[in-house]
């Protein structure tokens, strides 16, 4: 199938895409043919963010998005930040006291994936086509130059071959391709070492963000309550950073969940485990207290910022979004950044199509639009916040940036780097203290498999194996003796397990039907030793509203 564009992933960077290309198109009086594809079972299944909207990107694309009933309801009441100094102790920071970019009046509480949902049928009515539980598995390149994508093959077996179900993957041919296939993106991976794109840029950075939806009573509901914090249990003795959120959102729901940075040391933590633990502390529980917890799923997200941007441009695409690394971590929001640089991406394609007929240069024109986009201007005054969390730690890091974001905009005459990647930061065994986890009590706290069971995740088990090794011996041989195997720990769903077989010798186990497509074991794997590639069409986690 031939199309003028197709855009892989339908996220808010993709969609948003879509649409801008199909408004330009019909502004200039021109037909453009328009595909995205989704590897989810429908748009939004994939999809997980806090979330917290800033509108500024939406305002632009749909300007009447209000009258649209657009699902982006709920606003911000009110606004608090906290510092964890134990498992019962918080300090209420002053407002003085939280960086600019942390504040959120004129913001809303939402569910991204309602909001994919919705800029899906907008980009609909527009004319694009758009074909969910379809994985775009390899690159589609002649001559150096990416032509499109091919999606993956269905009813292959666990052994490679064709079962009576098989249904051979197709080719989407495009004079452009955007790749927006969220964060560590499976093609996009590949597309930055094939090209070499992040030849001048510092390495990437991520956290795994986990989260839980909880109905609670009405009582207790306090629509547009935004709390944020750091510390507790993160940075008090376990060598990590990150933070926690809790927001009241619309139909008597909480949202609350945990970042835990990736480039902590001790291969002993479990971000899972240390989420389970927050949920424990009193400023918490009380917004749980007689509560039900509807929803589960986790995901990374890139948060190195401009220092780590790749250049995101080469023969016949552009990677945008979170595929390229586009989150304000200032902020805590990338929805609006990843929205604009999907914006961006459609005028320069449209403006290129415009010129030529075939197609398939490279857009280095986007860099400078861009450039010249307040998206980069947030991505460059926010440029030193994660690298100062990561030198000072929580405290003097936290200080720093409310000094820098409050005082100077975050306009200082320097750039701090952070160029160690998160996989290279763990120690050893024999370096770090063990941790102790308290069982999950079955009411705030809960074991993986019982969440799990809540991501809605299911695979065809008869495919082939989706997480693959480079070297099958590297879990028992090098990761165990070192590390212990961190993968047991750092994997939010249970996919990887240390067993021992009759004899009493380890072996390694991948339960590839419980992933729910987080993406931690391609980043954190210190050997670098598992490749995430795109599993059957469909499979993977089913969330309603995350």
């Amino acid at each position: 199938m031939e199309f003028d564009v197709v855009v892989v992933g339908a996220g808010p960077a993709g969609l948003s895409a879509a649409c801008r290309l199909m408004q330009k198109s019909k502004q200039d009086g021109r037909e453009l043919s328009v595909c995205v594809i989704e590897k989810g079972s429908e748009v939004g299944a994939h999809i997980l963010s806090g979330a917290i909207l800033e509108t500024r990107a939406l305002d632009e694309l749909f300007p009447d998005w209000r009258s649209l009933d657009a699902p982006v309801k709920t606003q911000v009441s009110g606004d608090e930040t906290y510092l964890l100094t134990g498992e019962k102790k918080a300090w209420k920071l002053p407002v003085a006291l939280v960086p600019k970019t942390m504040h959120n009046k004129g913001n809303y509480v939402i569910s991204l994936g309602r909001l994919c949902r919705w800029l899906a049928e907008r980009a609909e009515e527009l004319g694009v086509e758009i074909f969910p539980g379809f994985a775009a598995a390899e690159l589609l390149e002649e001559g150096g130059t990416v032509k499109g994508v091919i999606t993956g093959d269905m009813g292959v077996g666990a052994d490679g071959a064709a079962k009576a179900s098989y249904v051979a993957g197709m080719e989407l041919r495009a004079k452009y391709t955007l790749f927006a296939e969220g964060c560590r993106g499976h093609l996009g991976k590949r597309l930055i070492e094939h090209y070499a794109l992040d030849a001048e840029s510092d390495p990437q950075h991520y956290g795994l963000g986990l989260k839980e939806i909880w109905e609670v009573p009405a009582e207790l509901h306090q629509p547009g309550l935004v709390l944020h914090g750091a510390g507790w249990p993160l940075g008090m003795g376990r060598e990590a950073g990150g933070g926690f959120f809790l927001y009241h959102g619309d139909n008597q729901q909480v949202v609350v969940g945990l970042i835990v940075d990736l480039s902590y040391s001790n291969p002993h933590l479990s971000p899972f485990e240390e989420f389970q633990r927050l949920k424990h502390h009193p400023l918490l529980a009380r917004h749980l207290r007689g509560a039900r917890r509807i929803a589960y799923g986790a995901r990374a997200i890139a948060k190195g910022g401009l220092n780590a941007l790749p250049r995101l441009h080469f023969p016949g695409g552009l990677l945008i979004g979170c595929d390229a690394g586009t989150l304000n971590f200032a902020k805590i929001k990338g929805v609006h950044t990843a929205m604009k640089s999907g914006m961006v991406a459609a005028d320069v394609v449209c403006d290129a199509l415009a010129g030529e007929a075939e197609g398939g240069s490279d857009l280095a024109q986007f860099d400078a639009a861009f450039r010249s986009s307040w998206a980069f201007d947030e991505l460059k005054s926010a440029r030193n916040f994660g690298p100062a969390l990561h030198r000072f730690g929580t405290l003097m890091g936290g200080t720093f940036n409310t000094v820098e974001q409050n005082l100077f905009g975050g306009k200082l005459p320097f750039s701090l780097r952070d160029k160690t990647p998160d996989h290279q930061c763990l120690k050893t065994l024999a370096e770090a203290a063990p941790v102790v986890y308290p069982k999950p009590d079955g009411v705030i706290s809960f074991d993986k498999l019982a969440s799990i069971f809540l991501s809605n995740t299911h695979h065809e088990e008869d495919q082939p194996c989706h997480l693959q090794l480079q070297r099958a011996c590297v879990p028992i041989e090098e990761n165990l003796p070192r590390f212990g195997e961190p993968a047991q720990q750092y994997c939010p769903a249970g996919v990887y397990e240390v067993l021992t077989d009759a004899k009493g010798n380890p072996r390694f186990q991948i339960n590839a039907q419980n992933c729910i497509h987080c993406k931690t074991c391609d980043i954190k794997d210190p050997a670098q030793n598992i490749s995430w590639v795109v599993p059957e069409g469909a499979g993977g986690p089913n969330y309603a509203s995350m």
